[in-house]
């Protein structure tokens, strides 16, 4: 069985460039995260950066070469690790005193680990013999984190090459997944985010990189990333029918997340983790029922039980006590800690004027917005570079932006050729063709208003490394969209490395906002306000919005009667303050089903 983590938390990606290098900085120190990889333009500067920071000579991959986007990114990714490896190498050959590499790796360990015991027993106890035996066996455990990839499947346009034809297999996202399996990553993992792409899914049977050599080991991992319960079935058994074994499952709050917001019908973290907790075995051997008769029939060993299925979950934790409700009480493998790190430059990449207007952002600085063209709600900070940008553009009369990468292009409702809805072509169209319909003045502006709030993400989620490394991505376009959670707001020093996990294992807190709501209370309320916002936004509601939003209010309060049983079994800590925002937030979702009920 492969390696783990020693590791409870990971850092999951966070928009383009927030996460590019993220494994460079943190792998070396046992701990996992991802990389984005559907970004070539950024990857191919990343590409130079560190190449002529390691001193080897960096060839350009050119975009007229054969293949060049595969090429690009399988050679970043080898880059990555070969990186990896030499300041694992590095750390594992420094001397046990203050402040060297090797004491750093064990001083960030969680107490509970088998490791940070022995590391204590030889700086305490151990002497002689004893010492020097024990000081071998923790260099030779000390591990690296795995370097993930995430790849959003709703990101999968078809390229062409000069001739106009489609590349067979060239897709965004199946040139992505292509360029990870033929890379030299190993104990690895590539995330899906965002929903199922059979075309993609399918697309893994044509890699044995994803086959298991043994009971529980793989090179390279299958992780999905859901949103309930109801999701990994569906997809864990689509692949399952493949031969596919999905490794672990990450399910991220719908709400109170960073980026992309993949709202449910209400259904809140707290009881999609206890559904998980209750059928983790069973969902391990549904999944097994359709994949060993799968690999089998392709000629593979089968094997006596299912591989190992791990369930983390991301979205909003902030508190050592969280940390411990989430892997004690729901017995999730691990957890996610996104936005906290935007403050770490340790192990993102953040430009300094965004790093400062996250650490000074307050409770209306991060908003559920209309930005993205993929038309899904989007947890947006206000007023960075891009917005004032865009904003600019709009006072000027010249709504939109370039469309210089083309990742987010879909909408054919004006061209043959599909444009993104962010870009110039699209907004001038569109705003002139809402002018010339008959609308209403209410109707007009609720047009007008989400046509003018996409923005172009290619660039904007990209241009923070380009700042930092003073290398552009595209010259003369250098503002900074970015895209953290609402738990920014709770966090507001920049910290390092060793006091963000020393902060998640609960040995010092960083400072936080005292109102901070537990993370339960927060995405709860968000789902109230979500909702509010839906009802009072539907200008015409049918009986099928009516019966929605009906659903919608009931599967909250059986997320409240969930947590009230997390109270009185005694998980909850600040049981008073606890049950305050319940009863708040339970008044209200009252109210509005009474509402509904007499529309």
């Amino acid at each position: 069985m492969q390696t783990l983590s020693p590791h409870t938390f990971h850092i999951p990606v966070m928009g383009l460039a927030f996460t590019i290098d993220t494994p460079i900085k943190v792998a070396s120190y046992g701990i996992n995260s991802a990389i984005s990889i559907i970004e070539d333009n950024l990857i191919e500067m990343m590409r130079k950066y560190y190449y002529q920071k390691n001193n080897e000579v960096y060839v350009p991959i050119e975009k007229h070469e054969e293949n060049y986007r595969v090429r690009r990114i399988t050679d970043y990714l080898n880059l990555v690790n070969r990186n990896v490896h030499s300041k694992l190498e590095d750390l594992r050959n420094s001397a046990f005193e203050t402040g060297s590499e090797i004491v750093k790796y064990f001083e960030m360990l969680p107490e509970e680990s088998g490791l940070k015991e022995k590391y204590h027993r030889f700086l305490q106890t151990a002497q002689g013999q004893e010492k020097a035996e024990l000081e071998q066996i923790l260099r030779n455990q000390v591990q690296p984190g795995a370097i993930e990839v995430n790849i959003m499947t709703k990101v999968d346009k078809d390229n062409k090459n000069g001739q106009g034809e489609i590349l067979p297999d060239g897709s965004d996202a199946l040139g992505a997944l292509k360029a990870y399996a033929e890379s030299d990553l190993e104990n690895s993992a590539v995330i899906f985010s965002a929903g199922m792409n059979p075309r993609l899914y399918n697309y893994l049977e044509n890699f044995r990189e994803f086959d298991a050599s043994a009971w529980g080991s793989f090179k390279k991992r299958v992780v999905i990333k859901v949103s309930d319960y109801r999701s990994a079935l569906i997809q864990g058994k689509y692949l399952a029918k493949k031969g596919i074994w999905v490794s672990e499952f990450r399910i991220e709050s719908g709400l109170n997340c960073g980026g992309h917001a993949f709202a449910t019908q209400g259904l809140l973290l707290g009881p999609i983790l206890e559904e998980f907790r209750k059928k983790k075995e069973e969902l391990a051997n549904e999944l097994f029922s359709l994949y060993n008769p799968a690999i089998q029939a392709k000629g593979q060993a089968g094997f006596e039980k299912p591989h190992p299925v791990n369930v983390t979950v991301q979205g909003g934790i902030g508190t050592a006590e969280e940390q411990d409700l989430l892997t004690k009480y729901y017995a999730v493998t691990g957890t996610g800690w996104g936005t906290p790190f935007l403050l770490c430059p340790e192990a993102t990449t953040v430009d300094e004027k965004t790093l400062e207007l996250l650490r000074k952002s307050k409770e209306n600085d991060v908003v559920l917005s209309k930005a993205s063209p993929l038309g899904v709600p989007f947890n947006y900070l206000k007023d960075t570079t891009s917005h004032k940008e865009k904003l600019h553009r709009i006072n000027k009369g010249k709504p939109g932006s370039p469309c210089t990468e083309k990742y987010l292009v879909s909408n054919t409702e004006f061209t043959k050729e599909p444009i993104c809805t962010a870009s110039r072509k699209y907004q001038k169209l569109k705003l002139e063709q809402i002018a010339s319909t008959e609308l209403s003045e209410a109707e007009r502006i609720q047009q007008e208003e989400e046509v003018l709030s996409k923005e172009c993400l290619c660039i904007g989620l990209s241009n923070s490394a380009g700042i930092n490394y003073e290398v552009p991505i595209v010259k003369k376009l250098d503002a900074v969209t970015i895209c953290p959670g609402p738990n920014i707001v709770n966090f507001s020093k920049v910290a390092g490395l060793e006091e963000m996990c020393s902060h998640i294992y609960g040995r010092e807190a960083l400072p936080q906002n005292p109102n901070r709501a537990h993370m339960f209370l927060k995405e709860l309320q968000l789902y109230v306000d979500y909702l509010q916002k839906e009802i009072e936004n539907s200008l015409k509601p049918g009986p099928r919005d009516l019966k929605g939003w009906k659903g919608f209010c009931n599967n909250l309060l059986n997320g409240v009667d969930h947590y009230k049983d997390l109270v009185k079994e005694g998980y909850i800590r600040n049981k008073t303050a606890f049950e305050n925002g319940l009863s708040k937030s339970q008044a209200e979702i009252q109210k509005l089903k009474q509402k509904l009920e007499t529309a």
